[in-house]
């Protein structure tokens, strides 16, 4: 069946589903490949950026939409700032997400939007308004309630540590920098996502593996594949599970773009975090106290008073004459610019190890 040929509801229902399914899988089962070899998250990081590429070319095969970009050094030489960002990225977010509960990962992440709002404001060398500084307090502020330290939850265990949460600010504050540089290097990739995907993963796959070896991960698997208590069929099929959905997450991003708006992104977003909390709780055991459930509650609300503010200040003046003829037509145009700013940002935060 096609899926243009479903109604707008279905379409909007069908890919909110599948982009906050493969945003939830990408999370808990990276988690879980983490918890089973912790010495090897760049190694497991690799695999991923590889099948990345793979699928792309696969997919390339089946359908014409799917362009593979022409390997031209002169390109690739102008894409190494947004790639470099991005790799490093995805590293902190790595390591943010082998040292802190499933739960507790969007806490740590949770200045993505604050740091976001500055970047681009130094960026564009303009200051925003003062309803979207509110909306960025008020999601640093649940950040905050989240990392303070807590006395219930120290008497039934450790707390995060605190470079688990460095590597998470970092993280949000790379995503924050790599939402600024695409704009300015999706023209080298011929205006293409899927182009500028597919030269990000390669790149950072290139870039990432000298570490692999200078951080002796490969020694480390050697010795893994000989200890008996060791599982591998976790590491193996979660990297194949997690390169496939971020595959999936990727294309889910693309079709949310042209499919919901920002209003509607945002709150499954919300959902998605209450989702990922209550399944943290469930699978890993995570601990849920006061402090993490209000900083949950505050990082969302913001977020989502971010997202009205942003509808409501680049709204489109009424035309002058005819008012009722093209309203609808501005308003969706609108909501289509606003998504490929504020879910390219969404997607790059739960991106496999890219948010």
């Amino acid at each position: 069946m096609d899926f243009k040929a479903l109604p707008q509801r279905w379409q909007v229902a069908a890919v909110v589903s599948f982009y906050m399914g493969a945003a939830l899988v990408m999370v808990f089962v990276n988690k879980a490949v983490l918890n089973s070899s912790p010495d090897l998250p760049l190694l497991f990081l690799l695999i991923q950026l590889v099948l990345a590429v793979v699928l792309l070319h696969g997919a390339a095969r089946i359908t014409p939409k799917v362009e593979i970009p022409t390997m031209e050094m002169r390109t690739a030489k102008k894409l190494v700032p947004v790639t470099t960002v991005n790799v490093i990225g995805l590293v902190f977010n790595i390591l943010c997400l082998r040292g802190v509960e499933a739960s507790y990962f969007q806490i740590a992440r949770g200045l993505v939007l604050p740091l976001t709002i500055i970047v681009s404001s130094i960026h564009g060398r303009s200051l925003p308004s003062l309803r979207v500084v509110l909306a960025a307090f008020a999601v640093a502020l649940g950040f905050f309630v989240g990392v303070a330290p807590d006395s219930t939850a120290s008497h039934w265990r450790e707390a995060p540590s605190q470079m688990s949460i460095i590597y998470g600010v970092l993280s949000s504050l790379f995503i924050a920098i790599h939402a600024v540089l695409i704009k300015y290097s999706l023209p080298f990739a011929q205006n293409s996502t899927i182009q500028l995907a597919y030269w990000q993963n390669l790149g950072s796959a290139i870039m990432l593996a000298p570490f692999i070896l200078f951080q002796g991960e490969l020694s480390k698997l050697a010795e893994l594949l000989h200890n008996p208590d060791w599982n591998a069929e976790v590491f193996m099929w979660g990297s194949l599970v997690t390169g496939i959905f971020g595959f999936l997450l990727c294309v889910a991003g693309l079709l949310s773009i042209k499919v919901t708006s920002p209003v509607t992104h945002m709150f499954s977003s919300a959902a998605r975090s209450a989702i990922q909390t209550l399944l943290g709780v469930w699978l890993f055991n995570d601990l849920l106290t006061r402090n993490r459930v209000a900083s949950i509650l505050i990082i969302a609300a913001g977020t989502m008073y971010y997202t009205w503010v942003k509808s409501v200040e680049t709204a489109p003046p009424p035309p002058r004459t005819s008012p009722t003829d093209d309203v609808e037509a501005s308003a969706g145009a609108l909501l289509n610019d606003m998504d490929n700013h504020d879910q390219y940002i969404d997607m790059q935060e739960k991106k496999a190890p890219p948010p």
